[in-house]
């Protein structure tokens, strides 16, 4: 237990340094390669697509970014209690969490009681509850689109600067073995072969984050959480899933898929009902 308790917090300081030297690494590709070289204009300084393209991606990432700051300045911990609680009878997680009564569960990562505990996410380094659970899927939806549109575009830059045919749909799926084997025979640059992994990192984090967003919207409309469904524990919610969506995303949801900004508020009858849910 110690072993995997040492495994679980290293992966908790190493995973959001990844997320922001993925993000540092996407910010260069497209200011310094992607939109200089495919909307390129003799005599023209600034075209009307170039503004565009830089928009849709600055917004994209901005909203991404701003929403996993949310996830993190709005905890889903309790700020009524401080002192660690012994674990109840029928504690099934036995590593990470220990779950409590009422639906609230103490992390061994966090050091924390987390009301309507959902999941513990390494990239934001805290647990993800019912109070930031609405910036959580909105940033798995903007990571998701930033990715995917990165990789178009990378897919366009190799199109336009190496001509690269992608019409085959067996291009993509041989380019990173291939140019593993040009770059060990010197035939492309590191940078290169550095680019083709990135299209292949976009691929894998936006069609992951899109279906994970989609477990969540499922588990929320339905009242549950995914502590719950690991346990095998079915939960008939007496809220419409009208009102479970509401309960997430606010009344105010329409703002918040656009920008993030707070649409959840917090009242203190919203605590007094938490301790009578049960997980």
């Amino acid at each position: 237990m110690i072993i995997r308790m040492f495994k679980l917090r290293l992966l908790n300081a190493i995973a959001p340094a990844y997320f922001f030297s993925a993000t540092t690494v996407t910010f260069i590709f497209h200011f310094y390669f992607f939109i200089p070289t495919i909307f390129q204009s003799p005599g023209i300084s600034l075209r009307a697509s170039t503004v565009i393209h830089t928009g849709v991606f600055l917004y994209l990432m901005l909203n991404a970014l701003g929403n996993y700051v949310m996830a993190i300045k709005y905890p889903a911990e309790s700020s009524h209690e401080t002192v660690i609680p012994a674990c109840s009878a029928d504690c099934s997680d036995k590593i990470d969490a220990h779950y409590l009564l009422n639906g609230r569960h103490f992390c061994k990562l966090c050091k924390k009681i987390i009301l309507r505990r959902d999941h513990h996410c390494f990239f934001t380094g805290n647990c993800i509850g019912n109070k930031n659970m609405r910036y959580f899927i909105m940033f798995c939806i903007y990571t998701s689109c930033t990715c995917l549109y990165s990789l178009v575009l990378g897919v366009a830059f190799l199109t336009v600067e190496y001509n690269i045919s992608f019409e085959n749909p067996l291009t993509f799926l041989t380019l990173l073995p291939l140019s593993t084997g040009y770059f060990f025979l010197g035939v492309i640059s590191g940078l290169q072969l550095f680019l083709v992994l990135m299209l292949y990192v976009w691929l894998g984090i936006g069609l992951v984050c899109a279906g994970f967003c989609c477990q969540q919207v499922l588990l929320v409309a339905r009242g549950q959480t995914y502590c719950q469904m690991k346990r095998g524990q079915l939960v008939e919610s007496r809220n419409s899933w009208k009102d479970n969506l509401s309960d997430v995303f606010g009344s105010r949801w329409a703002l918040g898929f656009f920008l993030p900004v707070q649409t959840v508020e917090a009242f203190p009858r919203d605590i007094a009902v938490q301790h009578h849910k049960h997980d």
